[in-house]
């Protein structure tokens, strides 16, 4: 009895030991990305809006949830998409515009479908799919999350997209973003675009993103894209999956820095929101991991704004009869929406905008 009990606390103090050599170090203040709660709140919406299953009206920007930017960016021709891609096959949907304030490419990844959200949840819970992510020793990633980006229509119509937007506009900076499993390919579409087109200016912001990585691909994550912000949302059961063992390292997935947790405190009518600025660990326990991660209802509000689908039944698109937008659509059903981008149009909004201030990216 004796003996087992000996054997029960030494493979106690080795997993000790072991996770804490796993766990990120919290990177000095200096280094780490700021939050800038204007920009949040405004690519936010953009996160929202690409979930919409018309795509003429998402496509020429006139949907029901572009409003909140364009009402304000309406005289300056604020945001034009030039590239809307659906895989069908995949129900992945994403799209790259460009915007005047944040004068930025911005790229836009859908999130799951209400409709299989349920089961993709217990799915996170249960199944995790791990693979080796090329280049990187001892790096593992969540191999659903991978190949939604990196083996569907999606990833070659992004980057071909953001070669044609860069022609335009030149280096300017480049933002992606998206909520839950959509913010889990924006974080792969920022690493590839850093790592395979060399580009040195990419911001991710990522709204309800579940964990992708272990503890050795966040820390490189956080090396090759500093400038990334994962927001969460109090209760938000998402960020908590797939589960975080701290003592079971090899088994465990590791938040990336820097999360923004975005929670309430008071009662009644007196309820004040905090945004709080968690620390360079990519797993602060005084931010959303200080909570219980069970709520669907906070995965699908993020500041007000409403993600998820309007058809959230089904993966099913719309397009008008009258639609004379360019496509392409290959045998598996697949569409890509695109238009070459008109840079005279904010060239000319800029010109005219002589008290503006753009919104910093940085």
């Amino acid at each position: 009895m004796k003996k087992t009990w000996w054997l029960i606390l030494v493979t106690f103090l080795c997993l000790l030991s072991s996770s804490n050599g796993r766990d990120l170090k919290a990177r000095d203040k200096v280094n780490l990305p700021k939050y800038n709660h204007t920009l949040a709140t405004i690519l936010v919406q953009y996160a929202s809006a690409v979930y919409l299953s018309d795509l003429t009206a998402l496509f020429t920007w006139t949907c029901s949830r572009c409003d909140g930017l364009t009402e304000i960016l309406k005289w300056k021709q604020g945001f034009e998409i030039i590239e809307l891609v659906v895989d069908v096959e995949h129900c992945l949907q994403a799209f790259v515009g460009v915007a005047d304030d944040p004068h930025a490419i911005i790229i836009a990844f859908r999130g799951t479908n209400e409709h299989s959200l349920q089961n993709w949840i217990e799915d996170l819970y249960w199944k995790q799919h791990e693979i080796n992510y090329p280049g990187m020793d001892d790096a593992m990633v969540h191999r659903g999350f991978y190949n939604a980006y990196h083996n569907t229509t999606i990833r070659p119509a992004i980057l071909d997209a953001v070669d044609r937007a860069k022609k335009f506009y030149g280096n300017i900076q480049i933002i992606v973003l998206g909520h839950s499993m959509g913010g889990a390919m924006a974080a792969f579409c920022g690493l590839d675009l850093t790592v395979n087109r060399c580009e040195k200016n990419v911001q991710v912001m990522t709204f309800g993103q579940p964990r992708i990585g272990n503890a050795v691909f966040a820390s490189l994550y956080s090396t090759l894209v500093p400038n990334t912000l994962r927001v969460t949302h109090d209760h938000d059961i998402v960020p908590h999956l797939p589960p975080y063992y701290y003592y079971l390292p090899s088994k465990t997935y590791h938040h990336f820095p820097r999360e923004v947790w975005l929670y309430n405190v008071g009662l009644g009518s007196l309820v004040y929101r905090v945004e709080k600025v968690c620390d360079g660990s990519g797993e602060d326990p005084t931010c959303s991991r200080s909570v219980s991660g069970n709520s669907i209802s906070d995965h699908l509000v993020y500041y007000g704004v409403e993600m998820g689908s309007d058809a959230p039944d089904s993966c099913r698109i719309v397009m008008g009869s009258n639609d004379s937008s360019p496509s392409v659509q290959d045998s598996r059903g697949n569409i890509v929406l695109t238009r070459e981008p008109a840079k005279f149009v904010l060239k000319l909004s800029r010109e005219l905008d002589n008290q503006g201030k753009a919104i910093s990216v940085s």
